[in-house]
């Protein structure tokens, strides 16, 4: 299915290079392949095997169409920046040179080109592309995924209290909003509904998901096993079988009387998840809220004194 794409949003220090014109250092040149080198921080996690080898025979035939991006680096080599696929392809059929378009590119400007070329790819899948969108708003807003997801939860209790948010993250909102539209089309509620809860399933189900062995919406009800048996189980057979949406369900359904969790372990498992959430929160920052916590704690402590 053919996703549409928005323009590529405009970021600082990024949109005077996107709108700049060609100058001769850009031109297209013909360089040896040995001279470039892979970049550290790759956006793209893994390559469709089949897919690949489809460019490969079109490579094979046809050669490189279409230029590599990539910078100069010390010694006459140089980084790619975008193309890997075509790189890869050209490797595999022994190509000694290829083309290239040349730029000078600072690190961030060579990220943040790869990220949005990742991203305007149709056969990117949600796992892949969740994280390219967070990587790409962590650099644009300078700030870590932490302050992201809290800019979100905190736009999603206003919505619900019906209040204003406060200037600094109602800007943070409004840029999120601004990169997801011009991305991935999404609103930053859908984006946190849909999306980031997505990277907290379990690594078996994420792999398969990156691997495009399996829809998110079959992931999220698979995760919903707590039995890691019987949840491996479950997802092999999905895979090898492509069971529909519908069979999933019933199968796990069946097996729910086995597998659903006792009132106690729910509870057992949220404290677990809150005490997680408190080694990472800021709140310890915030005197009215460690005051609250400690109290909350207290009485935690005496419940369990007199259990």
């Amino acid at each position: 299915m053919t996703k549409n794409r928005s323009a590529v949003p405009q970021m600082r220090g990024v949109s005077a290079f996107l709108s700049k014109p060609i100058e001769t250092a850009d031109a297209t040149n013909t360089v040896s392949i040995s001279k470039i080198r892979l970049p550290s921080n790759q956006p793209r996690r893994y390559f469709d095997p089949e897919k690949l080898l489809q460019l490969t025979n079109s490579v094979r035939q046809h050669g490189i169409l279409e230029p590599l991006l990539v910078r100069p680096l010390p010694q006459g080599e140089y980084e790619l920046v975008a193309g890997e696929r075509r790189y890869r392809a050209a490797k595999t059929v022994g190509l000694e040179a290829v083309p290239v378009t040349v730029r000078e590119l600072s690190d961030q400007e060579a990220l943040q080109l790869a990220l949005i070329e990742n991203l305007q790819r149709e056969d990117l899948n949600p796992i892949e592309e969740t994280e390219g969108v967070l990587e790409l708003l962590t650099i644009t807003m300078g700030c870590n995924r932490e302050e992201i997801s809290e800019a979100l939860a905190q736009m999603a209790t206003a919505q619900k209290k019906g209040v204003e948010l406060s200037g600094n993250v109602s800007r943070q909102v409004e840029s999120i909003a601004n990169v997801l539209e011009s991305t991935i089309s999404l609103t930053p509620e859908s984006f946190r509904t849909s999306r980031l809860p997505l990277l907290n399933l379990p690594v078996e189900i994420l792999n398969a998901v990156r691997q495009g062995k399996l829809e998110y919406t079959k992931a999220r009800v698979i995760a919903r096993l707590k039995n890691e048996q019987q949840r491996e189980e479950l997802l092999a057979q999905v895979v090898s079988q492509n069971l529909p949406l519908t069979e999933i369900k019933a199968r796990l359904k069946e097996l729910k009387p086995e597998t659903e969790a006792s009132h106690e372990q729910v509870l057992v498992d949220r404290m677990a998840e809150i005490t997680k959430r408190l080694k990472k929160t800021k709140a310890w920052s915030q005197r009215k809220k460690t005051e609250r916590i400690t109290k909350l704690l207290d009485e935690l402590e005496k419940l369990t004194e007199e259990g």
